[in-house]
C-alpha cells in the first residue's frame, strides 16, 4: 500500500510540474510604439498564475499574442514544448483557450449552442457529413451537446440552457463565456478580467470556480485589477509595466515590492525639489510681490500724508517758514556756492 501511494505521489509530481505555457522574449511593436517588450513568463501544469499592472501596460496585447490574435514582432510562444502557429484557431486546437474583457457571446443564439460553438475545434465531422446528417455526424451531434450540458452543469447555468445568451445577467454571461473556452477541453485557460463589473458576491463565485478549473488539471493565466482577488487566487503574479515584465513571484513578494506600489500610486514626491524651486524662482515672484505692496503702502502713506495737511492748512503755512524743508532746499546751493568759492582760493594759493 504504501509503495503504491508513493509511486502514485511521484507520477503526479512531474505532471504537476510540467510546462504547459513558455513564452520567450515576447516584443510587440506597432509602428514606432512598442506595446510589449521582451517579456518572457511560464505557466506550469496545474498552475494559476496572475498578470497584473495599470492601464496600457500591455496585458491584453500579451494575451492576444499567446493566442494568435497578434504575431509577436519577436519572441516566441510555446506550449507544452512545441512552438504556436500564428493563427487564432490553430492555437485553440493545439490546447489554449481564452476568455476576453469584453464579453463575446454570440446573443441571439441559446446558452447551449454558445458553448456547442466552442466544442466544434474538437469534433471530426466535416462538411458533407454535416450536410448529409448520417449516423456518425448524429452521433458526434449528441456527444457534443452531451459535453456542453456537462458544462453548463459545472459552471451551474444548466437549467437556463435553452435561453438566449443576451437575456442573462452580466455574472452568467461571463460564467458562459468561461463554459464556451472550456468546451474546447484547454490544457491552459486565459481569462481576461473574469470579474469586471461584477459585485462581491459574483467575484467571489468566479474565485470559487477557477479554482474549480485548476482542480480538473487545467493551468489557468488571468489578469484582473482587483488586487485582492488576484492576491488570494494565484500561486504566481507577474506585473507588467509600460510593456516590461516588472517582477514576477509570489503575493508577498510582489506586494511588498516598491516598484510595484510605484508603478500604481505613482512616484513619491521628495521634499528636496520642492525646497529647491522656492529658494530659486520663489524670491524673484516673492521680491516683485513684495515691491508691490511696498509701492502701495508707500503711496498709502503719501495719500495720508497729502491728506492730513490738507486738513490743517493754516499751521502747514505757519510753520513753512520757520520749517526744515526751504533750509534742506536751501542747504544744497549754500554748499554749491561754498565750493565754488572755496575752489578759487585754493587755485590762488597754489
Amino acid at each position: 500500500m504504501t509503495t503504491t501511494t508513493t509511486k502514485a505521489d511521484a507520477t503526479a509530481e512531474p505532471a504537476a510540474r510540467e510546462t504547459v505555457l513558455d513564452a520567450r522574449g515576447v516584443t510587440m511593436r506597432f509602428g514606432g510604439l512598442t506595446a510589449v517588450r521582451d517579456v518572457n513568463l511560464t505557466v506550469n501544469a496545474g498552475e494559476i498564475v496572475g498578470l497584473i499592472g495599470p492601464n496600457g501596460a500591455g496585458k491584453t496585447t500579451f494575451f492576444n499574442c499567446l493566442t494568435g490574435l497578434y504575431v509577436p514582432t519577436e519572441g516566441e510562444v510555446r506550449y507544452k514544448g512545441q512552438v504556436l502557429p500564428p493563427k487564432s484557431f490553430k492555437v485553440t486546437a493545439a490546447g489554449i483557450a481564452r476568455t476576453f474583457q469584453n464579453i463575446r457571446l454570440f446573443n441571439n443564439m441559446t446558452v447551449l449552442e454558445n458553448v456547442l460553438v466552442g466544442r466544434h475545434t474538437r469534433t471530426k465531422e466535416g462538411l458533407w457529413s454535416a450536410l448529409l446528417r448520417g449516423p456518425g455526424f448524429k452521433r458526434a451531434e449528441a456527444a457534443s451537446e452531451k459535453r456542453a450540458m456537462e458544462l453548463l452543469e459545472f459552471v451551474g447555468l444548466a437549467e437556463k440552457a435553452q435561453h438566449l445568451s443576451k437575456n442573462l445577467p452580466y455574472g452568467e454571461q461571463r460564467k458562459l463565456e468561461i463554459a464556451r473556452a472550456l468546451a474546447s477541453d484547454p490544457g491552459l485557460i486565459l481569462l481576461d478580467e473574469p470579474t469586471a463589473g461584477m459585485n462581491p458576491q459574483e467575484t467571489r463565485a468566479a474565485e470559487e470556480l477557477i479554482f474549480a478549473i485548476r482542480d480538473m488539471g487545467i493551468a489557468v493565466l488571468v489578469i484582473e485589477h482587483d488586487m485582492r482577488f488576484i492576491f488570494n487566487l494565484c500561486d504566481r503574479v507577474a506585473v507588467l509595466v509600460q510593456g516590461q515584465k516588472l517582477i514576477e513571484g509570489d503575493s508577498q513578494t510582489v506586494q511588498s515590492d516598491e516598484r510595484v506600489i510605484a508603478a500604481y500610486l505613482g512616484e513619491p514626491i521628495e521634499e528636496a525639489p520642492k525646497d529647491g524651486p522656492a529658494k530659486t524662482d520663489a524670491p524673484a515672484e516673492t521680491e516683485a510681490e513684495a515691491e508691490a505692496p511696498a509701492d502701495e503702502a508707500g503711496a498709502d502713506e503719501v495719500d495720508e500724508a497729502d491728506e492730513a495737511p490738507a486738513d490743517d492748512e493754516a499751521p502747514a503755512d505757519d510753520d513753512a517758514p520757520a520749517g526744515g524743508t526751504p533750509a534742506e532746499d536751501d542747504t544744497p546751493a549754500d554748499a554749491a556756492d561754498a565750493a565754488k568759492d572755496a575752489a578759487p582760493g585754493k587755485e590762488n594759493d597754489a
